[in-house]
């Protein structure tokens, strides 16, 4: 029987258990596991703002672009959800005019990107943190590395999705369609329309969003996308599982004029594309 990526989390540190709840609090009985020749090891890749560079220049795994790290801001302190909060989608049965524009800027902004590139804080529901890169190409092709000791990279192809982790060179792999994450790869998206959504709110800081999926077998989940109040830029998400455990991800120095290389979310001969 194939081992759930929750429980080989366990085993290989808490960044893995971590990534198993944020791809797969939807997903636990899809996981496949495939074996591969163990690649090199890992190398260091993890309020924001833009780090612009020429657009023809191109991010690949094996080019960690060291003009663009200098440039970096210091890592920002997620926002982490009230853990004690109820949701019940029974009593957001209607948005108010304000709620749905909120809506729509949000809508509208994930729509209006293509590419994104970043980096990463990532915070588990026992408090740990990790810090990666991510490089986003709609629609759905993802990648996120995290920085050493962790073994771990996620990574979407636009149709599968695959946790893979480096020291034990396995991989569990994820139709896309059924993770969380889907929403923010969407090449135009409706959050009104095409999900279901619960909660609106915004404040000076924040533009909130909370989007619930119900699931027969597995329960109730839900994430949570917040977006700055001023600059309508994607600040954080947070997904918890059906027992409720949240894991929250917050992204800084973005940049939507990068291109990024195409062989970053090729799932086949992960090790390849090991950063080295």
């Amino acid at each position: 029987m194939t081992e759930p990526a929750t429980i080989r989390g366990i085993r290989t540190g808490g960044a893995a258990l971590i990534a198993a709840a944020l791809i797969c609090v939807m997903t636990p009985c899809f996981a496949q596991t495939t074996q591969s020749v163990p690649p090199p090891a890992s190398q260091k890749l993890p309020v924001p703002k833009p780090a612009p560079k020429a657009r023809d220049k191109q991010i690949s795994a094996s080019d960690p672009q060291k003009d663009w790290a200098a440039a970096k801001s210091q890592p920002p302190d997620p926002v982490i959800p009230d853990p004690r909060r109820n949701v019940p989608a029974s009593i957001f049965a209607t948005f108010d005019a304000n709620q749905k524009a909120q809506a729509a800027r949000v809508s509208s902004y994930l729509s209006s990107l293509q590419t994104l590139v970043g980096n990463f804080v990532q915070v588990g529901p026992d408090g740990s943190r990790v810090k990666g890169d991510f490089y986003i190409q709609k629609p759905g092709k993802v990648r996120f590395e995290y920085d050493a000791p962790s073994p771990l990279a996620i990574i979407s192809d636009g149709s599968s999705l695959v946790v893979r982790d480096r020291n034990l060179a396995t991989q569990d792999i994820y139709p896309l369609s059924q993770t969380p994450i889907r929403f923010l790869l969407s090449d135009r998206i409706d959050l009104m329309k095409d999900t279901n959504v619960v909660n609106v709110t915004a404040d000076d800081t924040f533009i909130s969003v909370t989007i619930e999926e119900k699931q027969t077998l597995i329960g109730t989940s839900r994430l949570m996308l917040m977006l700055g109040a001023k600059d309508g830029q994607l600040k954080q998400w947070t997904v918890t599982d059906p027992q409720g455990y949240e894991t929250t991800v917050a992204i800084y120095n973005l940049d939507t004029t990068r291109r990024v290389n195409p062989d970053l979310f090729k799932l086949d001969d992960f090790s390849k594309f090991t950063p080295g």
